[in-house]
């Protein structure tokens, strides 16, 4: 078998399957292969454990100990994908394992046992206050809606294109149950949809697409906008007239608390008004080796501005205005760094009838485009309304 098809092998495996695609295939170039006749002792009792077994081939039987009471003793048969000696408490194996006929294992050694208990939140017991705030806010009961649908898929797939339907205005001081319903599970694609619910009512659909990394053709028609240099823009916005002075020095002067998200915008003042903003991001911090998490992080990252770009032709003095989105659709072309710097280019070609669109591009610092976004939002005239004002769909 040549690395992708033991990384393959490997994702099926029951005991595997919790983890992040990154540590699969770390162990799948650790893993050895041995090779068993009928009747050979895989494992006996009493006798150092060498590490994790797992059956590539073939059975073998697996028999109690031999001072467990003779109606206590069940013996039981171990096939492909089953593994033994995993979770051991001693240094010895406390059963014997022999080879019922021609028997292919993998062993992954014990000094390799550490790649079974990644230091990343994806895994459940993982610890989130160790890890950044992004991988903390993402780290609910039950995950975020595409993150919900990323646990349950195959750790060998990863999403490709999601679309997001918003059906009625979320409560923000409410719990949030996310139902992930398995739509399709195919051996190159998934498909997730997911439900999420306040108070028993349908507030959020997310339909997303998964499918497993492979080699095809290849090319890129779209290329990065030219930018101003991000310190000039700094020292600009500090010195430009426009802005009174009272305002400047407090610009200067004022700490701010820090989001999970860095930025670094990347027009100046003068282009405010425009229907289009391109800015730098990427996740403070660091985030765990898994990318399944990175698409979650940088998914998360997508609306934080999107939808606010087809109002700023219409921004003046004294106006107030709302923004909700209705959709939100994403599709991955590369794979993304979201603790790197990516640019994102947002641009609004369009609004009407009280719906802003949207279209975005994100680029990684080597200038290759990852991702391209769509989104229609509602916008409006903010209203003079009560005291919970919760707008209507």
């Amino acid at each position: 078998m040549d690395q992708e098809q033991v990384t393959e092998f490997l994702g099926q495996v029951p005991l595997l399957q919790c983890l992040p695609g990154s540590s699969i295939r770390k162990i799948a170039e650790t893993v050895q292969v041995k090779h068993y006749g009928p009747g050979d002792y895989v494992a006996r009792e009493g006798e150092p454990v060498d590490g994790l077994y797992i059956i590539l081939d073939g059975q073998a039987e697996v028999s109690a100990p031999a001072n467990a009471e003779e109606a206590n003793r069940p013996d039981y048969i171990l096939n492909k994908y089953d593994y033994f000696g995993y979770g051991t408490n001693s240094s010895v194996h406390q059963v014997n394992v022999v080879a019922l006929s021609k028997l292919t294992c993998f062993i992954l050694p014990n000094q390799y046992g550490h790649l079974l208990k990644p230091k990343t939140i994806w895994n459940a017991e993982g610890t989130p206050e160790t890890h950044s705030l992004l991988e903390q806010i993402l780290h609910l009961e039950p995950l975020e809606a595409l993150a919900a649908a990323s646990k349950t898929v195959d750790c060998l797939k990863l999403v490709h294109s999601l679309h997001a339907i918003f059906l009625v205005a979320g409560d923000n001081n409410l719990p949030i149950i996310y139902q992930v319903h398995r739509a399709r599970d195919g051996s190159s694609f998934a498909t997730r949809k997911v439900e999420a619910k306040q108070k028993g009512q349908v507030v959020f659909t997310l339909i997303a697409s998964f499918q497993k990394e492979e080699v095809g053709f290849e090319h890129q028609a779209s290329s990065m906008p030219e930018l101003l240099n991000l310190e000039e823009i700094q020292e600009r916005r500090l010195t430009d007239p426009r802005f009174p002075m009272q305002y400047r020095n407090s610009a200067a002067k004022k700490k701010f608390e820090p989001w999970p998200i860095e930025i670094r915008f990347c027009e100046d003042s003068a282009s405010q008004n425009k229907p289009s903003l391109n800015y730098w991001f990427k996740a403070r911090g660091k985030i765990s080796d898994d990318q399944a998490l990175h698409r979650c992080v940088v998914a998360y990252a997508s609306d934080l501005l999107f939808s606010g770009v087809s109002l700023n032709p219409h921004r003046e003095k004294g106006l107030k205005t709302y923004s909700l989105s209705l959709d939100h659709s994403i599709w991955f072309h590369k794979p993304v760094k979201a603790d790197d710097w990516l640019l994102y280019s947002i641009e609004s070609p369009s609004a009407h009838g009280g719906r802003g669109f949207v279209t975005g591009r994100m680029f990684n610092r080597q200038g290759e485009l990852i991702m391209s976004l769509t989104q229609e939002a509602l916008i409006r005239k903010e209203k003079t309304r009560g005291p919970n004002p919760r707008p209507k769909l």
